[in-house]
């Protein structure tokens, strides 16, 4: 009997390695992997097609999906972590000297306000840094993945023909999130980024999860044992790839914390229910989703 095949969206990682290649195969179905380079542009596909039946998705895009009924369930599954001390910059001419300085000014906002590492670097900046944000007015370069999302109203568009980044250059904006600029101008507003994520992943735990693996519904519903064997597989070609792990950064991890990509819920339960907190906080739900009814059991 032929299994199903099943479209998919996902990143050649090491630890997707084996399943991009075929080593690692789950038992219920088949992969047909469509190569997307450019990942978000699977995640909106996804949300505004169900293009994919399983697909790589930001954890936030997903969080919002679900609060608006969209068709696809997660798998407790973490493919992409990241720290997120060293994605506010600012302009050093601007007058801002620490980050409470952001308050009463307009601070740019690579694409989406709903983007996962715009999520995680305003809560650096709320819980470690006091600062309070409401009282900061969020602009826009792009729009969201979940089209019926509303925002906040201190949440704006971007409102000139010049992009984030001249902007912030020309110091028009005095800092923003998710924005690369060559200027020596332009610097992290919190200083040793890197020690700084390490420090709070010691010190409290603080190893945030950017994407997670979803499936469409009804595909789920179609065959009740695929979410468990999805998991499987994704922890088998995980297992497989931590002899050769090279990233520099996991490599910091596991010198931490052991298994550098932790997957499952029990095991993330605390970075689960941080995001959430989070995207109540900033106006991305309206009420707190309990984590049972985001992840498929596996």
């Amino acid at each position: 009997m032929d299994l199903p095949r099943l479209k998919t969206a996902l990143v050649t990682r090491g630890h997707t390695q084996a399943l991009k290649d075929g080593t690692v195969r789950p038992a219920t179905c088949a992969f047909d992997f469509e190569e997307v380079p450019v990942i978000i542009k699977a995640f909106r596909r996804m949300v505004r097609g169900l293009e994919f039946d399983v697909c790589e998705m930001a954890i936030t895009t997903y969080i919002c999906a679900r609060a608006h009924g969209k068709r696809f369930t997660a798998i407790p599954v973490f493919p992409m972590r990241a720290f997120h001390h060293g994605a506010v910059v600012y302009n050093t001419r601007s007058g801002i000297r620490g980050p409470q300085d952001l308050e009463g000014r307009r601070v740019g906002v690579n694409r989406g306000y709903t983007v996962t590492t715009g999520v995680w670097a305003r809560a650096i900046l709320q819980h470690e840094h006091g600062v309070n944000l409401g009282r900061v007015t969020w602009v826009l370069s792009g729009d969201e993945h979940v089209a019926e999302w509303q925002p906040p109203e201190n949440v704006v568009p971007l409102d000139s023909d010049r992009s984030l980044d001249e902007l912030l250059a020309a110091g028009d904006i005095p800092a923003a999130i998710s924005v690369h600029v060559d200027s020596p101008e332009v610097k992290p507003l919190i200083p040793n980024a890197a020690d700084a994520g390490l420090a709070a992943l010691r010190s409290r735990g603080l190893w945030p999860i950017n994407h997670t693996i979803v499936v469409k519904d009804e595909v789920l519903n179609a065959h009740p044992d695929l979410a468990a064997d999805l998991y499987r597989a994704f922890v088998e070609a995980k297992r497989l790839s931590m002899d050769r792990l090279d990233d520099p950064l996991l490599l910091k991890v596991r010198d931490v914390i052991g298994d550098p990509l932790p997957y499952g819920v029990a095991e993330n339960r605390q970075m689960l229910d941080a995001i959430v907190q989070h995207a109540q906080e900033q106006g991305i739900i309206r009420r707190a989703i309990p984590l049972e009814k985001l992840f498929a059991a596996v």
